[in-house]
């Protein structure tokens, strides 16, 4: 009888071992690392970032840089395709188009990465204000911000960036973040309203604790994950509007600076002459905003409870 008695607790201990908690980001890694799409989307944005990040030292030339090798061979029905020392050949104006594309994936990155950091920062100090104070605040705030969500994102980046008396990529920003900032300010203030009824907002309300604290330490924390998972999906389609934006004329026009967006537009001119041009920045721009995608689908999946095993 002890035997079988030892045996049973043993089996016990074991199961409680075996059932040891893991904390939520832990299980949403487990699960990341398993999901085929986050693997496709992290590999995809890493290798942009890397060339992105170390476009200077990758890319073999200058992008305002043009050679005469390849200018002596321009004409008005042909451009020089790859040969050795550039892998992509010419673009219009006689540079070299791979040093372009790589140089190109800083400005798409800085552009991308600034628009959103400024829409999550504005959107969720908003966020913040409406779903703390509740009240006139909340209905005054929300009602902007429906006012925005209301106008189509291209054509609210298109009438924000048109309003600048001359283009450029500071415009292009602003114009992005502007429609970036009703998203995260609707996620921030849901999920604060979602919090505010909770068990310790309400121990926290009894023990008199004030409510700059409770929303800063308490609501907040809770509150913040999806907002972040969601600045992975709004980063994809600020590059899309970033680089619509610029391929309609509202960006940086200075041919020098290489853009995909811009590169894409100028390119448009010789589609009959060498498709490749317009080809290289719009593949680059597809691949990289369902990088950006694939990876924010599969972190919004992998942090849902509901889709815990």
């Amino acid at each position: 009888m002890n035997v079988l008695l030892n045996r049973r607790r043993e089996r016990i201990d074991s199961l409680g071992e075996a059932a040891e908690g893991k904390s939520l980001l832990a299980e949403a890694f487990i699960r990341l690392r398993s999901n085929p799409v986050a693997i496709i989307g992290a590999v995809i944005v890493g290798l942009f970032v890397l060339i992105a990040v170390f476009a200077p030292l990758l890319a073999p030339h200058d992008a305002a840089r043009t050679f005469d090798e390849l200018r002596a061979e321009l004409r008005p029905d042909a451009i020089p395709g790859p040969r050795p020392g550039f892998p992509l050949g010419s673009d219009q104006n006689g540079g070299d188009e791979f040093s372009r594309m790589i140089l190109a994936s800083r400005q798409t990155l800085l552009v991308g990465v600034f628009a959103t950091l400024i829409g999550l920062t504005v959107g969720s100090v908003i966020g913040i204000l409406a779903g703390a104070f509740g009240g006139w605040v909340d209905t005054v705030l929300m009602r902007v911000t429906d006012v925005l969500l209301s106008v189509p994102s291209l054509l609210l980046a298109i009438s924000i960036a048109a309003l600048a008396a001359k283009p450029s990529q500071t415009t292009v920003i602003i114009a992005v973040s502007m429609v970036c900032m009703p998203v995260f300010a609707r996620l921030m203030r849901g999920g604060l309203l979602a919090q505010r009824h909770s068990d310790y907002v309400l121990a926290a309300v009894a023990l008199g604790v004030r409510r700059g604290p409770i929303v800063l330490r308490h609501m907040l924390p809770n509150a913040a994950g999806p907002v972040i998972v969601q600045a992975t999906l709004v980063l994809a389609s600020s590059i899309l509007e970033a680089a619509a934006l610029s391929f309609l004329g509202l960006g940086d026009a200075d041919p020098r600076r290489a853009e995909w967006g811009l590169m894409l537009a100028n390119a448009q001119a010789y589609l009959d002459v060498r498709p490749e041009l317009a080809f290289y920045p719009a593949i680059a721009i597809i691949v990289v905003a369902l990088g950006f995608t694939l990876l924010g689908e599969a972190l919004r999946e992998a942090i849902d409870p509901k889709n815990r095993r």
